[in-house]
């Protein structure tokens, strides 16, 4: 199975770290954020890795190559024009199978693979989407579950009224087919196919135990290089 890491965004909520570095390419522990979530994949066994970029598409495939250094299969898939969330996964999936790993690129974890893809294999899912439990659950989607089956998502609720402590914890396994709901061109695969999906029955939930840790803003990335264990 092959994997894309969706890594297309400006970082705009990191500047003036970004201003000259793509957030990829941001270190954490000494490493770009990008390489902790490639090298967790060929842990796992995963080696044939897709990387879906944009801003300074340049500087990170100059730093990454064809991922030998890493003993990884790199190719890429680069956003000529903005395509948001779901263009861009539209875009990489031409290079990929019936199923592959999806992967939030400025997500720092240490999540199980092969459990994510046992799961995906358990239920034949369109979606199995990774969950993360939070304490702030206000500032998420709260997954609404009916066992493993997510049911849909409550955004930013009170914690007295949220259906659950589980979010969206940014990594998956998709099938193919998923993609089709989507239009073409620019949009949004978290509210154009994640969710109408979910309202059918269609996407399952792996509840993620581990670490976690979002880097999209100045905040969260320096929470992440600070706590990450390694």
């Amino acid at each position: 199975m092959k994997a894309i890491i969706l890594a297309g965004g400006l970082g705009t909520r990191l500047r003036p770290l970004t201003d000259v570095t793509p957030k990829p390419l941001l270190p954490i522990k000494g490493k770009p954020t990008m390489q902790w979530a490639i090298e967790n994949l060929k842990k796992h066994g995963i080696t044939d890795i897709i990387l879906a970029i944009s801003y300074h598409a340049d500087k990170i495939k100059e730093y990454f190559g064809d991922g030998s250094k890493l003993e990884v299969n790199l190719s890429y898939s680069v956003e000529d024009e903005p395509l948001g969330t779901g263009g861009a996964v539209k875009q990489a999936s031409e290079q990929a199978g019936d199923d592959f790993i999806l992967i939030w690129g400025d997500n720092l974890m240490d999540i199980k693979v092969d459990e994510l893809i046992d799961q995906h294999s358990k239920y034949a899912s369109l979606v199995t989407m990774s969950l993360t439990p939070r304490e702030d659950v206000e500032n998420f989607g709260v997954a609404s579950l009916e066992g493993d089956k997510i049911a849909g998502f409550v955004e930013k609720p009170r914690r007295e009224e949220a259906p659950s402590n589980l979010i969206n914890a940014g990594a998956f396994v998709v099938n193919k087919q998923a993609l089709h709901i989507l239009p073409d061109g620019f949009c949004m695969i978290e509210k154009q196919c994640f969710e109408p999906l979910a309202k059918e029955g269609k996407v399952f939930g792996y509840k993620h135990q581990g670490q976690w840790f979002p880097t999209d803003t100045l905040e969260k990335y320096r929470l992440a290089d600070k706590s990450y264990k390694i």
